[in-house]
């Protein structure tokens, strides 16, 4: 006779494996995690389209290999490559961290690598298989945990200041209560002014938002960004507000910036697919050169490599996911599966694939494991056949959720003794040349390099590990790249 186990023992072996009770959670708070990490990041599945579907490569053909842009197509790989890798960090790293295409990797590839002369869309994804195989390369051999264990704790609890700074900042430019003028930098609102119903849906969810989150309220998050997004509908069925930019081009300064919030749209459709498997492994090296792909991958790996750092870190902290001696838990499991991640970016068209930093929002509202990440990557499986449904979901409403992360994040500023300048500040160029230069990479390499650089004129060059001495020196090369190609005639 056989015996079958109980719903009581199955829910006992899913928490042994990702730990929830361990790690002070419940089942319902990963699920609800999940949830608000996906409406979260679900801009995603609109805006990578937009960056990498949208721009020709050098020889004037769209991702695919067609003379018009296949957004749709975009859209699909984006959410099923989301999806599955998602799942995967959640069942190998067991850590809440959804993966999901890199918006700022996205751009440099868009504008600074499909552009080179002879090089194709094909070409470029197949640069980032082999960035993802090299990044695969040094997490089995222990190089890149290695540096990770190698960078001063101060800094390490800079990076997450800083990029909750960066995320704030992100927010807030998202629903446009932050833009840039142009001409004079970054302004408040419209002109100075702050007006539009976009703006006052953001308004509306933030301090709604700060209201639960100081009265204790379980589920703010999630509650604030469904009640945003209704309150959205009910205002575009009334007003028509519209986008910022309509069919015909013209331009509406007070419009919803992404997506517009409506329910008159068809639900359900056919998933296309055709953009899997779209990539040239070595194209790259005949098209464009030995040299030229070099640094191309290069910099990819660079900017991918301290992108999971910082991203982890900041996962971490928001969510206190430590063991006794202060590490992350599974840490090389998490990097094995970032670094399968980029390469799953590459075979699926969807450009570099990694940890998302507004995984935080879900950590914020409870996350804790691997199975918020499941439910995550459940959801974006999910807007294959229902791509929709993200659309649904303004920038708007959403953003607000980013700013309150940030001031989580920030909070921890008070671990760095400001009193040791030597300390200070490199993480202090850490912190702000994240938000200043838009770049969670560059605030890193801006901390290493002055943290390395104060210690050896300082007289103390034996005390930094010989691991920052070498990033340091990566990230100078980094920092200097695009004037390197130049100098070779490589762009």
């Amino acid at each position: 006779m056989s015996v079958q186990s109980s719903p009581r023992t199955q829910l006992g072996v899913l928490d042994r494996y990702f730990h929830i009770s361990e790690r002070r959670s419940t089942i319902g708070r990963e699920v609800r995690g999940g949830l608000a990490t996906f409406l979260a990041m679900s801009y995603i599945i609109v805006l990578n389209p937009l960056i990498i579907g949208a721009a020709a490569d050098s020889t004037g053909h769209y991702l695919g290999g067609g003379t018009e842009p296949n957004l749709p197509a975009v859209a699909a790989a984006t959410s099923l490559i989301s999806g599955v890798l998602t799942i995967l960090m959640g069942v190998i790293g067991k850590f809440p961290m959804a993966v999901s295409s890199s918006l700022g990797l996205s751009a440099f590839i868009t504008y600074g690598i499909v552009v080179l002369p002879g090089m194709t869309w094909a070409d470029a994804m197949g640069l980032v298989v082999i960035e993802g195989f090299i990044l695969l390369i040094l997490v089995l051999t222990g190089f890149r945990s290695a540096i990770f264990n190698a960078v001063p704790s101060p800094l390490k609890t800079a990076i997450s200041v800083g990029i909750g700074l960066f995320i704030a900042l992100i927010g807030m430019m998202n629903a446009g209560f932050i833009q840039n003028s142009g001409g004079v930098g970054l302004e408040l609102g419209v002109g100075g002014f702050l007006f539009g119903w976009p703006l006052l849906i953001f308004l509306v969810a933030l301090f709604a938002l700060f209201a639960m989150w100081a009265a204790k309220v379980r589920g703010a998050i999630l509650y604030s960004i469904i009640g945003a997004s209704v309150l959205a509908i009910t205002v575009e069925s009334i007003f028509r507000v519209g986008p910022q930019t309509g069919p015909d081009g013209e331009e509406n300064p007070f419009g919803w910036g992404l997506s517009v919030p409506t329910l008159d749209q068809d639900w359900f459709t056919l998933p296309d697919l055709s953009l899997l498997g779209e990539f040239s492994l070595l194209g790259s090296w005949q098209n464009i050169g030995i040299i030229a792909a070099s640094l191309a991958i290069f910099t990819l790996l660079l900017a991918n490599f301290f992108d999971l750092l910082g991203t982890m870190v900041g996962v971490s902290n928001a969510g206190g996911i430590k063991d006794e001696k202060g590490d992350i838990p599974y840490s090389r499991r998490i990097m094995v599966s970032d670094a399968i991640g980029t390469m799953g970016g590459g075979l699926g068209s969807t450009s570099v694939n990694s940890g998302f930093i507004e995984s935080t929002v879900g950590v914020g509202d409870g996350a804790r494991t691997g199975l918020a990440n499941v439910v995550t990557g459940l959801l974006f499986l999910a807007t294959i056949v229902l791509a929709p449904l993200a659309a649904v979901i303004p920038t708007e409403a959403a953003s607000a959720t980013l700013v309150l992360v940030g001031f989580l994040m920030m909070q921890q500023i008070t671990r760095i003794d400001w009193t040791d300048v030597e300390i200070a500040i490199p993480a202090f160029m850490t912190v702000v040349m994240m938000p200043f230069s838009y770049s969670i990479t560059n605030g890193i390499g801006a901390g290493f390099i002055t943290f390395v650089v104060i210690k050896v004129l300082r007289g103390k060059a034996r005390a930094v590990h010989p691991l920052m001495y070498v990033t340091a020196v990566l990230f100078v090369l980094y920092f200097v790249s695009g004037p390197i190609q130049e100098a070779l005639g490589v762009s």
